[in-house]
């Protein structure tokens, strides 16, 4: 019920956005314009979000003849817990990591980069896969995946309105200002949306695919090369997505923690191992 009505709140809360923005922009015909654009916003970010996530990174759909090892370790945990078994993605970069994506367990996908194929052993693996499937089975990827698309789409209508409000006269200083206005808070709204993910999801993913595994331990040796490697060959990600992946893509700018949605990787081995861990982030 919590994510039912955290979707059916990011989605209310674009409507309106979008409404306020027409209406400061074209009157009562720009409202009503920004109504029909919020509704086609809200059916792509609902069915197609997922797809969109996928496409950002250029991950591409593998068979079991090219990717056998991540398939018997899907196929394993989701006979097991009674899961359909979601598509296989991989993501071209070195940088390793991984994300889960879809609307419902009956529509959802596993990407994971080529980076992590490489460095981490079978068991590492297993334990990162079982997370993504503890996304699944938790129900919030949905969230997850339209979060994403709502961040990114105020962003994108942030940028235009900074464009567009530069197209007028020089002297008009209202519509420069309130483009420039559109400019700063927009992202903002898109934070704060991209927050309502709490980040609690992430101690619930690992512990219910620690669960799944039966070995706490491997996901925790996991999580701390992934950290430590994803320093060296760091992702280039967009704000309004980071969030979809097992490790806090490292995005390139000084306040990288406000755009944060991950806990410590610190904390989350700490509470799969019971001990504290060796590093701190």
């Amino acid at each position: 019920m919590g994510n039912t009505f955290k979707t059916a709140f990011l989605l209310t809360a674009l409507t309106l956005l979008l409404m306020a923005i027409g209406r400061a922009f074209g009157g009562q015909t720009g409202m009503i314009w920004a109504l029909i654009i919020a509704t086609g916003t809200n059916f792509v970010a609902y069915f197609f979000s997922d797809k969109i996530a996928l496409a950002t990174y250029r991950a591409q759909p593998v068979t079991r003849e090219q990717l056998p090892r991540v398939y018997s370790v899907v196929e394993r945990i989701t006979q097991k817990i009674g899961l359909p078994m979601p598509k296989i993605y991989v993501i071209p970069t070195e940088s390793p990591n991984a994300f889960a994506t879809g609307r419902n367990p009956a529509h959802a996908s596993v990407a994971v980069t080529h980076g992590i194929l490489g460095l981490l052993n079978d068991e590492e693996l297993e334990g990162v896969l079982a997370h993504e499937l503890g996304h699944v089975n938790n129900r919030d990827i949905l969230i997850s995946s339209i979060a994403a698309t709502i961040a990114g789409a105020i962003t994108y209508v942030a940028r235009f309105g900074f464009f567009f409000g530069g197209m007028g006269d020089r002297d008009d200083r209202r519509g420069g200002a309130g483009s420039l206005l559109m400019l700063i808070l927009a992202p903002i709204a898109a934070v704060l949306i991209q927050l309502a993910v709490s980040r609690s999801r992430e101690y619930q993913a690992d512990e219910t695919g620690a669960h799944f595994t039966g070995n706490p331990y491997a996901l925790a040796s996991a999580l701390a090369k992934l950290d430590a490697y994803s320093r060296r060959v760091p992702m280039a990600a967009t704000p309004s997505t980071a969030h979809l992946f097992i490790i806090q893509p490292l995005l390139g700018m000084n306040f990288g923690s406000l755009f944060s949605t991950h806990p410590p990787v610190a904390k989350r081995i700490e509470r799969l191992t019971g001990r504290p861990a060796e590093f701190t982030r």
